[in-house]
């Protein structure tokens, strides 16, 4: 049985007007029908109820104008521009003609929220030619077929537009939209998934777009934060705050690494770059002084306070060790309300745990409530009485806390969160043992052992931009770059190799002896220096006394004459080096070892400081980095045994080993720096169709590293070489043609430019 609405007889006409049957329209009608009355104009009333009516009559169900006669009094009242109820209902007629139709409901259903956030007709007008010149770009992009196909991304853009518009400006917004439909123009599905934030390149665009303290634009000062106040050199790991709006995610760590927000806004009158400073410094004092407990037996609120109390500790022991740690802390605690621990039927766990947290960390904190007042000196007392206390004694004051301070009307759940979110606090998840059934046959000690030696090697990806040069702007986060130590052989082989071209080492001793840092080179002719010149002195005394005017530079003084060079050595490890070099019995991958260990033990008598690496790509989210030796290493049987397990494979991406192998030669204090790419052929991978993306994004990788004042060479073993390397390092490149000749080439090469 239908109700039946009675319409108000003054809004009746109003009724009439709007010529509609649905019946969920009628029901709410008379409510929004007195919200136009009282917002609009008696013009923009006439105009609300035809638009509302041509709404109704496209023939596409009850929702279109359902939307419209309950949210356009109130979108017009904000931004102040009675011509947007004609311009909504244009676009949404335009949407319609153009094959757009199941986009009709996400456009009236986001159009509200996009209001709030735009706020002016002005940008709302500039949003809606974007939505069109995206529909118009998108639309028919199925199997090429023009206006046949719906825009596949349409309906998503506009779902996401709020989100994404509240993160961002309508020009960030833009940005964002242009990157997905370059990227993703043939490939529908993925478009679906970037513009609904499920890629990882969507996420990278939006956060360069964004506002606020950018992680990305930090990572070295907080990096050195942690390295110089807390001694602690693990990876920074940024999470995105995009995705979870339920679960909102929280600072945490664990064995791969310190996990914290990709961005931060200034809060209560702290930059966002001291939020981070906030954020790492709580982390770092509980790697440093918290201990793991058993808490199968623990209830979750027993959790939740022993994690208080042990954040309290650890916060308290950081300020005792850096005071200025306290004002950065007291900023970014919240201050909860006392006066709402009267409330009933709520859950008040949450908030008497944040107002015994504030009262630890600040004295002039008064706390009303006795027995959270009583539990704030007992901390304190147990803090005194070694300076330091350990984890099981704040659990022990935790756990009598809930005991003590517990209500029925906790369990309910309505949970009171106001002002008791500490946001630069982690999640705890470190502090916990469980010690689930079937594992009392092994103890947790050696999970744990046998977990880190599993970790021991594994690294997170390093993600590198890459170049386009078809529109001439930066892929962000585009290549996945995952480094390790390659995999050891036999250093006996590589022994074996030095003394097979032990030749070609005798005849190189006298020119490496030239090249090897002088201790003093003496400079003549100075007016002032550390020593008197004897022979220019006497000159000068005879001219003296002959009536002659005497030259005064009759000091000298010295300098050292030194090598401060950093050398690079990055090898291509493709499946190509594979094939047997022409006129040899040897493939190129066997020279290629054999030049290397020649130009190591050549570089090792010079002192210079070199690393070798080795890489190789399937994909851009597989480029493998391997380390044969750091900079800090010597050229001993560890670093051999690397080198005698050379291997090849997969394909060639050249930019971003260069890049990942500038990051750690950036990083040398040396007055030179020299990168030598190795290689036999192009920049290339299976995912690149176009053949010149990887070769202009390997010259603009050689741009990037000459900024950053590294100078780099390439030696190609490819006969054909001349048609692209030039286009890559101009005139810095060496073509071998005779393969078989690289062992006493190379290392040639390699003198030439550093003499």
């Amino acid at each position: 049985m239908v109700e039946t609405v009675m319409i108000p007889t003054e809004i009746q006409v109003y009724w009439e007007k709007l010529n509609t049957r649905f019946p969920q329209v009628k029901a709410v009608f008379a409510d929004c029908m007195q919200e136009a009355l009282d917002k609009l104009s008696p013009e923009g009333v006439e105009t609300y109820l035809e638009c509302a009516c041509f709404l109704g009559k496209m023939g596409r169900g009850v929702e279109p104008i359902l939307i419209y006669v309950e949210e356009l009094p109130s979108i017009v009242a904000q931004v102040g521009d009675e011509a947007l109820l004609v311009k909504i209902k244009d676009f949404t007629w335009h949407v319609a003609r153009n094959t757009n139709v199941p986009s009709i409901i996400p456009f009236l259903q986001s159009i509200a929220a996009v209001a709030r956030q735009l706020k002016t007709s002005g940008l709302l007008d500039a949003y809606f030619d974007l939505l069109k010149e995206f529909a118009v770009r998108t639309t028919g992009s199925v199997h090429g077929h023009h206006n046949t196909h719906p825009s596949p991304s349409l309906p998503v853009l506009l779902e996401q537009g709020p989100r994404v518009l509240s993160l961002v400006t309508l020009e960030g917004f833009r940005n964002w939209i242009n990157y997905g439909v370059k990227y993703y123009a043939n490939h529908p599905e993925r478009q679906k998934d970037y513009f609904s934030l499920q890629t990882a390149d969507s996420n990278a665009v939006l956060q360069r777009e964004r506002h606020g303290t950018l992680f990305i634009d930090h990572e070295n000062k907080l990096d050195k934060y942690m390295r110089s106040l807390w001694t602690d050199h693990d990876y920074l790991i940024p999470y995105s705050l995009v995705f979870d709006e339920l679960r909102k995610p929280t600072p945490y760590y664990d064995s791969l690494g310190i996990r914290i927000p990709d961005v931060y806004d200034d809060k209560n009158g702290i930059r966002g770059i001291d939020r981070y400073r906030a954020t790492l410094a709580h982390m770092a004092a509980h790697r440093r002084w918290s201990q793991k407990m058993v808490v199968d037996n623990w209830s979750p609120f027993q959790r939740l306070a022993v994690e208080v109390f042990e954040d309290s500790r650890v916060e308290y022991l950081a300020i005792q060790k850096y005071p200025g740690l306290k004002k950065l802390f007291l900023a970014l605690h919240p201050i909860p309300d006392q006066e709402d621990l009267n409330l009933e039927h709520s859950s008040l766990i949450r908030l008497k745990l944040a107002i015994v947290s504030r009262a630890i960390l600040d004295p002039d904190y008064e706390v009303e409530h006795d027995d959270i007042r009583e539990f704030s000196k007992r901390f304190h007392i147990e803090m005194k009485k070694d300076g330091v206390a350990s984890s099981m004694a704040m659990a022990s004051i935790a756990l009598l806390f809930i005991a003590r301070t517990r209500r029925q009307s906790d369990v309910n759940a309505n949970v009171y969160f106001h002002k008791t979110e500490v946001d630069y606090r982690d999640d705890n998840r470190h502090l916990w043992i469980y010690i689930e059934s079937g594992d009392e046959e092994e103890s947790f000690d050696h999970l744990e052992e046998k977990k880190q030696a599993e970790d021991e090697h594994k690294l997170p990806p390093r993600h590198y931009h890459e170049w386009d040069y078809q529109n001439e702007h930066y892929r962000p986060d585009w290549v996945s770059l995952y480094e390790t130590l390659h995999p050891k052989g036999n250093p006996a082989d590589i022994d074996r190799l030095l003394e097979k071209h032990s030749a070609l080492a005798k005849n190189m001793k006298r020119i490496l002896d030239m090249l090897k840092p002088q201790d003093k080179v003496r400079i003549r002719f100075q007016e002032e220096g550390s020593e008197l010149d004897l022979d220019v002195a006497l000159r000068s005394l005879i001219d003296f006394r002959s009536g002659s005017q005497p030259d005064p530079r009759i000091n000298m003084s010295h300098r050292t004459d030194g090598r401060n060079i950093a050398v690079s050595l990055v090898l291509d490890l493709s499946q190509s080096l594979s094939e047997q070099a022409a006129g040899c019995n040897q493939s190129i991958l066997e020279l290629s070892q054999e030049a290397v260990t020649v130009l190591a033990w050549c570089i090792d008598q010079l002192d210079d400081p070199f690393a070798i690496g080795g890489f190789h790509s399937n994909t851009r989210h597989d480029v493998r980095y391997y380390h044969f030796k750091g900079f800090n290493e010597n050229f001993s049987d560890e670093v051999k045994s690397r080198l005698a397990a050379m291997n090849a494979a997969f394909s060639t991406r050249m930019g971003a080993a260069m890049r990942h192998a500038g990051h750690y030669l950036k990083a040398q204090k040396a007055d030179k720096k020299l990168m030598l790419i190795l290689t036999d052929g192009e920049p290339a991978d299976v995912d690149c169709q176009d053949e010149r993306t990887l070769i202009e994004d390997a010259h603009k990788a050689v741009q990037e590293l000459g900024q950053d004042g590294i100078y780099t060479y390439c030696i190609n073993l490819d006969p054909k070489a001349d048609e692209y390397v030039a286009d890559i390092f101009g005139q810095q490149y060496t073509i071998i043609d005779h393969v078989d000749k690289l062992p006493e080439r190379l290392p040639k090469v390699f003198m030439a430019l550093t003499k």
